[in-house]
């Protein structure tokens, strides 16, 4: 196989793990750039759908270039692994030559020097998830250009629709769970306030996460609402990025503190629980970095796949270091245990932390592993099926956890009760509390 070819592979067995833009109106500047392939947008068309692209300031490095080996074209999600195995079969045939592709336009259409432009729209009448590329079947040439690239499906009344068909119902998904969560968030206030005596630093932290989850929801169904009707966030992202920044930080710190008992059983935190603190929230930021470009740019920056690995990375790393603070308490309570004499108190403590882990376990995995396999195999259509198993997961979560740890006098943290004190000293014997 080619050098050239196995880029080409590599990209397009990326293409199949990576799910659509939000496809707003971009415009972007490719400088001196040799790539074979360069991916722009992945969008859901319905049998409306229209695709624009805008160039201008184009340059190419060697004038001797024949400018029908340089354009756009529209591949389906359907020609994927065909058009996989054309690469391999024929590694230097050029792309725009495919039979499985929709060639858009070469750079031989371009208007005459000096200004090198060009300003199409192109209807897609065939309903399909498809992928917008940039094809320089020209080796060691370099391109140059400004593009303004413009994808909708029109509605009923002919009005433009910038989401993908699998993410038009993502305003009011967001905006109905935002409703909840500011419910949500009301009525652990008045709890709160009704057990004022049982109320712990904890308790304010879990209150400024409901408000930050709500908060990134009703920035997140405007954002996708702007996106939806003019094709620019207007601002929305910027808040949506900083609520999700802080909503994630305390989610993690949260989860965390809880392990160690912090506030209910300690009044601090040991050296390693604050080592492992200095570890995720650095981590978080990094990751939340990397989540902005990956949100804001799109695959056709050289280093996209990159940032995607690393934010993957740095998300398994601190779902991995989150266990840790559970596992060290549930460890230091069955020491406990032996030595102090309180046996009820100590198998209702252990208990909830046992149940607590269990419950953070099956959080990390069906938000990491099932919604991304949702991700992969849903129809284009029902991209947002993910997005909805993912924010359910996430309601069950905090009202599992924010009622286990509830600010009430009798809290399974201190339970005791004398009668059942030889038969919590028998279930301590047992090996049950072993992970």
């Amino acid at each position: 196989m080619s050098t050239i070819s196995q880029p080409l592979c590599l990209l397009f067995a990326l293409l199949l793990l990576i799910s659509a833009a939000s496809a707003e109106i971009k415009t972007l500047t490719i400088t001196s750039d040799n790539r074979p392939m360069i991916l722009f947008e992945r969008f859901g068309f319905t049998h409306t759908g229209h695709v624009s692209v805008a160039l201008s300031s184009v340059s190419v490095s060697s004038p001797t270039a024949d400018p029908s080996r340089l354009g756009f074209f529209l591949l389906s999600e359907s020609a994927f692994i065909q058009t996989l195995n054309d690469i391999r079969q024929s590694p230097t045939s050029c792309l725009l030559d495919a039979p499985h592709v929709l060639k858009l336009f070469t750079f031989r259409d371009l208007s005459p020097p000096p200004h090198y432009s060009l300003n199409r729209s192109y209807p897609v009448t065939l309903p399909n998830e498809y992928s917008l590329f940039f094809a320089n079947c020209v080796p060691e040439t370099a391109v140059s250009m400004h593009v303004t690239t413009e994808m909708y499906n029109l509605d009923l009344g002919g009005v433009k629709d910038y989401l993908p068909a699998g993410q038009t119902q993502l305003p009011t998904l967001y905006f109905l769970l935002s409703l909840f969560y500011f419910g949500f968030l009301g009525y652990w206030v008045y709890e709160c306030f009704k057990n004022k005596r049982s109320v712990h630093q904890i308790h304010l932290l879990m209150a400024g996460l409901l408000c930050m989850k709500a908060l990134n929801l009703i920035c997140a169904a405007e954002d996708k609402h702007y996106v939806k009707v003019t094709g620019t966030p207007h601002g929305w992202d910027v808040l949506f990025y900083i609520f999700q920044f802080i909503r994630v930080v305390l989610l993690f710190t949260v989860i965390i503190l809880i392990g160690t008992g912090w506030s209910f059983l300690k009044p601090f935190l040991q050296e390693r629980e604050k080592k492992v603190l200095l570890v995720v929230v650095p981590l978080q930021v990094l990751a939340n970095i990397a989540s902005v470009v990956i949100g804001e740019t799109g695959p056709f920056i050289r280093d996209w796949v990159t940032w995607n690995q690393l934010f993957m990375l740095i998300d398994i790393v601190c779902c991995c270091a989150i266990i840790f603070p559970i596992v060290w308490s549930i460890r230091s309570l069955r020491e406990t245990s032996k030595t102090d004499g309180k046996a009820a108190r100590n198998l209702a403590k252990l208990t909830l932390f046992r149940k607590f882990y269990i419950v953070v376990i099956a959080y990390l995995y069906f938000t990491r592993i099932i919604v991304f396999a949702l991700k992969t195999i849903a129809a284009y259509k029902y991209q947002w099926v993910s997005n909805a198993a993912e924010e359910m997961a996430s309601v069950v979560f905090y009202m599992v956890i924010f009622y286990m740890f509830r600010p009430v006098e009798k809290n399974e943290y201190f339970a005791l009760d004398e009668e059942e004190e030889e038969a919590a000293e028998m279930a301590l014997r047992d090996e049950e509390f072993e992970l």
